[in-house]
């Protein structure tokens, strides 16, 4: 039988740790609203609860007063952008081989979908890449025109146009850019409800202790050595916001300094999260001196640490936009293929595109003094969130014409976006930093010692010091399958990147793929070794 003390301490534990789950049922988010008889949207999105909250219950109160109807909005949250993908690709998949969902006429006819094939309406949340990859769909072979009919492959999107007026497009949206991005598909197989900006979320207090006084206002600052082991980096592989963010780099700095700048800040890297939402937390709480972050995530994480009395420049955590690389994306809604409810979806995208809906983004919480002077919505109601900042930014240009005042963030978004070319080099990012960063950190942060400490002393032999330079910064070697002919083999380069991808099918090709990622990873273990191996010669 347990003694008094042992279950006392027992029912501490207990506390602790479902004290957040107990005060998450009493104060948390209100998911699925009882409201009997409303007709009912499902929602699927990688958002956090508190967008949730205020979007499921501003959308319920503007479809009540617009249409004279209850709606409630269904939400789902299976992880992740890249788990919501992977797992509507297999749906839409399994959908395909069972005959729930078809093409009309062959490899070029219309996708037929029986309704409610994946069990969600609307995916909401992600970048322009990702619901670029629902407009892309899947790939499936269908019978080819010859007389033979040898199976082809054919493309089914797993979104459907939302099917908007021009005129309502360009009253909603003008410009389809920022920067150098559209904020919606022309088809309208997503059209953008936010703007999304990625930087850098930093602890002063933490840059003290490892002796570096400036802050950070570029990416490849966090290059600096001193940073090795204390930034917080998420894994491109699984999230969507991590992969958007070093595209910038790339798309900035071109090629040769880009990979470089990647490869690292992987060699600082303390880890690589599986959530984009875990970097700015560790910085927060000093588990990391600084990390990648979106910029609702990395400003919202400063003000919750932000003591009363202190200014932004004052406060323990800081984010930064970086210097002259501040990549904006647009953060769509889709309405998926095979909806029952395509007519609710597209009110749903309807009001987020309202001033209703887009002044939830940014607006002070209507339930906070700040929120007290907020302009009223069409119905009387204040314009603004409830309880929470949510502190993204709108998609609408009119809404900072209109509403600048009143939001929490000074900032347009189409004034800072740098118009950074789009080199079409993303697909590549998860299996690079896979191979040279995350499946080889152990021997990559070991090479990144030895090189550093060959770097700072003064006598150390300059052809070895070259030679260990050039093995860390190498690049792999890929062998090229062609049908027919003998394999030859490519560098991973500028040049060779198309074809590469192109033998790859962009890194979908299971074989192929596997088979690339295997051989990179042996590469970059060869030349970490071997860079540990050259220090040591001299050392030794």
């Amino acid at each position: 039988m347990l003694s008094r003390n042992v279950l006392a301490v027992i029912a501490a534990l207990a506390l602790v740790v479902g004290g957040p789950f107990i005060l998450r049922a009493v104060r948390g988010v209100e998911r699925r609203p009882n409201i009997p008889g409303a007709r009912t949207l499902v929602v699927v999105t990688p958002h956090v609860p508190q967008i949730q909250q205020e979007f499921g219950a501003a959308f319920a109160r503007w479809h009540k007063r617009v249409y004279n109807e209850d709606a409630r909005v269904d939400w789902r949250t299976p992880g992740g952008t890249s788990e919501i993908l992977k797992q509507l690709e297999a749906q839409y998949t399994a959908a395909y081989r069972d005959g729930r969902l078809k093409l009309e006429r062959g490899a070029t006819g219309k996708p037929i979908a029986e309704p409610g094939i994946v069990g969600f309406d609307l995916m909401l949340g992600g970048g322009t890449f990702d619901h670029g990859r629902l407009k892309r769909g899947i790939t499936v072979k269908v019978p080819g025109p010859g007389p033979d009919h040898t199976p082809v492959d054919a493309r089914i999107p797993m979104s459907f146009p939302a099917g908007f007026s021009k005129e309502q497009l360009d009253a909603w949206y003008g410009q389809n850019l920022c920067g150098s991005q559209p904020i919606y598909d022309p088809d309208q197989y997503w059209l953008g409800t936010a703007l999304s900006g990625f930087g850098i979320v930093f602890n002063r207090d933490m840059l003290r202790d490892i002796g570096i006084e400036r802050e950070p206002a570029a990416f490849k600052d966090l290059t600096d050595y001193r940073y090795a082991g204390v930034l917080a980096l998420a894994d491109p592989r699984q999230s969507g916001t991590a992969s958007t963010t070093l595209e910038s780099i790339l798309n900035k700095e071109g090629w040769d300094e880009g990979w470089r700048i990647l490869r690292e800040l992987a060699a600082n890297a303390r880890y690589f999260s599986g959530s984009a939402t875990r970097p700015p937390l560790d910085v927060s709480a000093g588990e990391a001196a600084a990390g990648l972050a979106i910029d609702f995530y990395g400003r919202g994480q400063a003000q919750v640490v932000t003591r009363p009395g202190e200014t932004p420049a004052q406060a323990r955590v800081g984010y930064v936009d970086p210097q002259g690389a501040v990549y904006i994306d647009a953060d769509p809604a889709s309405i998926l293929l095979g909806t029952p409810n395509f007519e609710l979806a597209q009110r749903f995208v309807e009001f987020c595109l309202s001033d209703e809906g887009q002044a939830l983004w940014q607006f002070n919480p209507t339930e906070a003094p700040a929120g007290a002077k907020n302009p009223s919505a069409q119905g009387g109601a204040p314009l603004g969130p409830r309880r929470y900042a949510l502190r993204r930014m709108p998609v609408r240009r009119a809404m900072y014409e209109k509403y600048m005042p009143f939001m929490v963030d000074q900032i347009n978004p189409f004034e800072i976006a740098a118009k950074l070319p789009a080199r079409g080099w993303r697909d590549s990012i998860a299996v690079m930093m896979g191979a040279f960063g995350i499946d080889t950190g152990d021997d990559l942060h070991a090479a990144w010692h030895a090189l550093n400490r060959a770097r700072a002393k003064a006598n150390f032999p300059k052809g070895t010091l070259a030679e260990m330079e050039r093995a860390f910064y190498a690049m792999p070697m890929h062998e090229i399958t062609p049908k027919d002919g003998a394999p030859s083999l490519l560098e991973f380069s500028e040049a060779n990147f198309k074809a590469i991808s192109d033998d790859t099918n962009r890194w979908r090709d299971a074989a192929k793929s596997g088979r690339a990622r295997i051989a990179y990873t042996r590469f970059f273990l060869e030349q970490y070794r071997t860079v540990v191996d050259l220090e040591r010669s001299v050392r030794n």
